[in-house]
């Protein structure tokens, strides 16, 4: 997701935005303090590089500078700077597989840096600001059941690997947990990772697909931006979208929805939901944070559905 902000300017290069600087400071410490240090002249050299023009102002998600650019024959992209980590080294690979159809197309990359080249699409007509929820996570659903279509390739992050970690940290959590309710749902995410662990899936993931995550264009009606791809099960990758504009008494339509679109065994994806709250938890907990009152409200709302 990207949207203009208020920035601190660097003469001549880029601005950077505030909220950017401050993210990168909260959640990345020192590397994310290399990282806007090094912003203007990484910019710069790639303006030079790739031959570009800036053309608007800067734009930013929690973790990248995205530049609104026009290549050397006119044709409108933008360049996303970002600092390369598990997750996001996993983006080019991902949008050059399934080469712009159902996401954003890559036109260019620089693998040290995680430097990508990408379409423009309309950052003015995102998923998010159109007033139907329902129509919102029908997109959604839509566009996942594409996605997923294309297998994971060799040496993609595995959900093997997350859901292993997941339950081998949970034993360390559960008793940092005050509350005795909200100790047992967390477990009970967790015995239900541990059911389906051993069959993790292969399919491609967006793993962060929600409204904001979604743009128009003038070739699709809409398009996946802003990846951090792994290899699993489509049912992981449900949660952002039951999750976005938060309604407990939706959370069932939602996920029948959803399940529905994408040919999903119930039982499956609502154990790999349980996935992502459990994770979310995780997080949480080891960040010293009080757990999320709807990240719970949803794991009720799903325990209570029918297979």
């Amino acid at each position: 997701m990207t949207r203009p902000a208020p920035a601190a300017t660097v003469p001549e290069v880029i601005d950077i935005p505030e909220e950017l600087a401050a993210a990168q400071e909260k959640f990345n410490k020192e590397a994310g303090r290399a990282f806007i240090a090094a912003l203007p002249d990484l910019t710069a050299d790639f303006l030079h590089r790739w031959d570009l023009r800036v053309t608007g102002p800067s734009m930013h998600g929690v973790s990248a500078l995205v530049l609104p650019v026009d290549r050397a024959d006119g044709t409108p992209a933008v360049l996303k700077l970002q600092l390369r980590d598990h997750e996001s080294e996993g983006e080019p690979v991902a949008l050059r597989l399934w080469n712009g159809d159902g996401a954003v197309r890559l036109l260019d990359h620089d693998e040290p840096t995680g430097t990508m080249l990408l379409e423009r699409l309309d950052a003015t007509r995102m998923l998010a600001h159109r007033p139907d929820v329902h129509e919102g996570v029908l997109v959604i659903a839509r566009l996942l059941a594409h996605l997923h279509t294309t297998p994971a390739p060799p040496g993609m992050r595995h959900l093997r690997d997350i859901a292993a970690a997941l339950l081998e940290r949970t034993p360390r959590a559960l008793p940092r947990i005050p509350d005795p309710a909200a100790r047992r749902l967390v477990a009970d995410c967790a015995a239900a990772v541990r059911e389906v662990a051993d069959e993790p899936g292969d399919r491609l993931l967006h793993w962060d697909l929600h409204d904001e995550n979604v743009l128009a264009s003038d070739r699709a009606p809409w398009l996946a931006i802003d990846p951090k791809p792994l290899a699993g099960d489509p049912g992981f990758d449900l949660w952002p979208a039951l999750a976005n504009n938060f309604d407990p008494d939706d959370i069932g339509w939602r996920f029948d929805a959803m399940t529905d679109v994408l040919g999903l065994d119930r039982a499956r994806a609502r154990a790999w939901t349980y996935g992502r709250l459990l994770q979310n938890c995780l997080w949480e907990i080891e960040d010293g944070r009080p757990l999320d009152e709807a990240d719970l409200e949803t794991a009720r709302r799903l325990r209570s559905l029918t297979a």
